[in-house]
């Protein structure tokens, strides 16, 4: 039996971003020098949310790119036939404060594995990190820079960020397998 517990729902996934937008202006001086690159495939949706709302705060468009980490992970033994998807990062890294995005931290295997796929297109100044959930148990030693939500988890359950890009309304669920 699966039980699900809804731990944000749409108006609080909108207030954790605007949140997260408004650190992301404050901790870099505004937007001068940030670009964002969400992690294939909810922090790609993450990382435009964030863009729009971060224009609307500081008037100003920030770059967005799109990472797939696939042949970046260190579990790519386990599925040998991945399913890949374009990466699009349209501005020069070099030099630039880079926001990677992505919707749930867990052991920060996935983080790890972008930030050395994204070392391939140049050398940033500074790699942060925003996240909708950290729920735990980090095997590396990655923490995120910009987080929507805190939430302690067991090993049994797993967390859902739902966006209505991808699954036609915005969520943040608990699943606990029995």
């Amino acid at each position: 039996m699966t039980k699900k517990t809804e731990i944000m729902d749409a108006a609080g996934v909108n207030r954790a971003l605007t949140r997260i937008a408004h650190e992301i202006v404050e901790k870099n001086h505004g937007v001068a020098n940030i670009g964002l690159v969400g992690i294939r495939t909810r922090g790609v949706h993450l990382a435009d949310r964030l863009a729009r709302k971060i224009e609307g705060i500081e008037g100003a468009a920030v770059p967005v790119g799109r990472l797939d980490i696939t042949f970046y992970r260190d579990d790519i033994a386990i599925n040998p036939q991945p399913q890949v998807e374009a990466t699009d990062v349209p501005f020069n890294i070099n030099t630039k404060d880079i926001i990677l995005c992505d919707d749930v931290l867990f052991t920060g295997r996935t983080i790890r594995a972008a930030m050395d796929a994204l070392i391939d297109y140049g050398r940033p100044r500074t790699i942060q990190l925003a996240i909708m959930v950290d729920r735990g148990h980090r095997e590396l030693p990655i923490r995120a820079d910009f987080v929507g939500k805190n939430l302690p988890t067991s090993t049994d359950e797993t967390v859902k960020v739902n966006l209505s890009e991808v699954d036609g309304y915005d969520t943040v669920e608990m699943i606990k397998k029995d």
